[in-house]
């Protein structure tokens, strides 16, 4: 694998009335990295995964993790164990990176 570098996440998130479209920066070793945009209002339903990271870029929302909702907004860092529920709500314009890490 090569170095990657990406000047600025801006240029990379799509935000549509279609819902997110993730735009993956790496999926190789283990892990898929993705960046996303949720239009307000717009969600992704909770879902089980494997072990995820999530770094909001931009914007102000809620995460659902095992059936809490927190509060989330630009800046913040939510660490999902493996085979837990997690999903997204924007309540503003929001931007994120996701990281998975294979099970």
């Amino acid at each position: 694998m090569e170095t990657m570098v990406y000047p600025g996440w801006r240029e990379l998130v799509t935000f549509s009335t279609e819902g997110p479209q993730p735009q993956g920066l790496l999926d190789a070793e283990g892990l898929k990295v993705v960046v996303a945009g949720l239009l307000p209002g717009q969600s992704i339903p909770p879902h089980p995964e494997s072990l995820g990271i999530f770094h909001i870029l931009e914007g102000k929302g809620w995460m659902t993790v095992a059936g809490e909702r927190l509060a989330i907004e630009a800046g913040a860092t939510v660490i999902v164990p493996g085979g837990v529920a997690r999903g997204l709500e924007a309540q503003t314009q929001l931007a994120f990176m996701a990281t998975r890490v294979a099970a």
